[in-house]
């Protein structure tokens, strides 16, 4: 086919994709699922595009979750996901390792599979999304705790069940024993934090120091890095996912120059990674195949949903309880458990074993296509409901908005949005009132479409939106005041809410 053609309709593709953002957003389904009805569309079911390669998807599938974790830990604000950070640790691991038996345990059982082919499907299905995570949550209102549990988990479940789905491929070998798995784990996952802790510090220092010559570089720059995290620990036989999640998470955190332009250019990068990478596992999938695998998939996957996830998170909550680490609620462990949603990352592990021409491996990707199509389906549009229900939502906690502009990066400033719900405390109190500190003013206020700059006096009203510019330093004083003025009005302070 004539270069042209092909660079025309990969065009029109990202376009419809980019188009589609609009409908996800107003949904609240996550767009891997229109994306890869696109690459249904254009496979050997509709415009007939073949691609039964699975090595070569694999390490495309591969190089697109690392551009995907990237940005993932460029986005990351580290103060809101540091409380967080123990519980998501002990649910990447000790509840993926939980996840995986009773997944495998619940398939072998059901559906007579044999240990390896269950054990394989568990260790797929074991890794939360961090597209999907991110996608969905970024515009959920959750306290900071509960929404950094689900962003760090996510950041951090790839490795192991990489590691996993790596040694339960191996062809001609005996199923490894769980001291194997344990060891090779843990080997990996300690050669890759090692890289990104190195990575990450190193290059925040250079790129601080060093003047490039064009703004432009700097986002070219901090994605290299990332490259080099990855492929030096796979080098190095260590986790790549874990490399680069730590150094992006260290560059994202870091007081770089042209921060905002890095971060903008590392969430485009990332859009075109998700596009290009759900509509080639579109491709992959065989149209023809999926209904034969659709009933062991649904059983799989309410096994997923109703036994394995619930578990993982209730063992995880339990031993971080006995540690004194946190302590999860149960509507808390609820949602959890409902919110772990799946992606590309198992449809991406599923071509591991295909790939190493493991026997069955076609239909087991066939089985984690329809699980991932289905269950996304139902998890994502219900979480907002689910919070509502259950009350963990935090519709008045601020959010960052990243703005382009040079005055901020100058001043190490910060810019939030605060939306006042119905019962805050915030309603009917005055902006001299809220007591912010010195480096941090309210600059705007936008109710009933139209927006003014208020004075000290000004009192605020339910569903209104405030624009708050803060320096970096007291961003999380700010943030603490304003949750704690909307918990227990402006005498907060007197009855002892500091906004934790």
């Amino acid at each position: 086919m004539n270069l042209n053609i092909w660079l025309l309709l990969a065009s029109v593709v990202v376009i419809a994709a980019i188009a589609s953002v609009r409908v996800a957003h107003r949904t609240g389904l996550p767009t891997l699922l229109i994306y890869l009805g696109l690459g249904l569309l254009i496979g050997e079911a509709g415009l007939g595009v073949q691609f039964e390669n699975a090595h070569l998807a694999q390490q495309i599938g591969l190089a697109a979750l690392a551009v995907i974790l990237a940005e993932g830990g460029l986005t990351t604000y580290w103060p809101h996901v540091r409380r967080a950070v123990p519980t998501a640790l002990v649910l990447a691991t000790i509840g993926v390792g939980v996840s995986i038996v009773v997944l495998a345990s619940a398939t072998h059982w059901l559906l007579n599979m044999d240990w390896r082919t269950a054990l394989l499907l568990g260790a797929i299905l074991a890794s939360t999304d961090a597209a999907a995570v991110f996608s969905v949550l970024r515009r959920l209102p959750l306290p900071q705790r509960l929404s950094g549990i689900l962003e760090a988990e996510s950041g951090f479940n790839d490795a192991p069940t990489v590691i996993v789905v790596m040694l339960l491929s191996r062809l001609n070998t005996p199923l490894p024993g769980l001291g194997q798995v344990m060891f090779e784990a843990a080997f990996e996952l300690t050669v890759g934090c090692a890289v990104g802790l190195a990575v990450g510090p190193l290059g925040a220092y250079a790129l601080r120091r060093v003047a490039l010559p064009s703004s432009g570089l700097y986002p070219i720059a901090v994605l290299a890095l990332a490259f080099v995290a990855y492929s030096g620990a796979a080098l190095l036989h260590g986790s790549g996912f874990l490399a680069v999640y730590i150094a992006t998470l260290v560059l994202g955190n870091t007081r770089l120059p042209h921060r905002p332009a890095t971060r903008g250019f590392a969430e485009g990068a990332a859009w075109l990674a998700q596009i290009g990478l759900f509509v080639m596992l579109g491709i992959l999938a065989s149209p023809s195949e999926l209904p034969a695998t659709i009933v062991p998939g649904l059983i799989a996957g309410l096994a997923l949903l109703l036994l394995a996830r619930p578990a993982s998170v209730v063992v995880s909550a339990l031993l971080v309880r006995i540690a004194r680490l946190d302590r999860l609620s149960w509507r808390e462990q609820v949602f959890l458990s409902w919110a772990g949603l799946r992606g590309a990352v198992p449809i991406v592990l599923a071509t591991i074993p295909w790939a190493a021409g493991i026997v069955g491996a076609k239909g087991l990707f066939n089985e984690v296509f329809v699980i991932v199509i289905v269950f996304t389906f139902v998890q994502g549009p219900t979480l907002p409901y689910l919070a509502r229900v259950l009350r963990v939502g935090a519709p008045d906690e601020a959010l960052d908005l990243g703005v382009e502009a040079a005055p901020l990066e100058e001043l190490n400033a910060d810019l939030l949005q605060v939306t006042i719900p119905p019962g805050s405390g915030l309603h009917g109190v005055e902006i001299f009132e809220l007591r912010l500190p010195s480096d941090a003013a309210v600059t705007m206020v936008v109710r009933e479409g139209h927006s003014f700059v208020p004075q000290d006096s000004t009192r605020l009203r339910s569903d209104d939106q405030l624009l708050v510019v803060t320096t970096a330093a007291c961003r999380e004083r700010v943030e603490r005041r304003l949750r704690a003025v909307s918990r227990r009005g402006k005498l907060a302070g007197w009855y002892g809410e500091s906004g934790e």
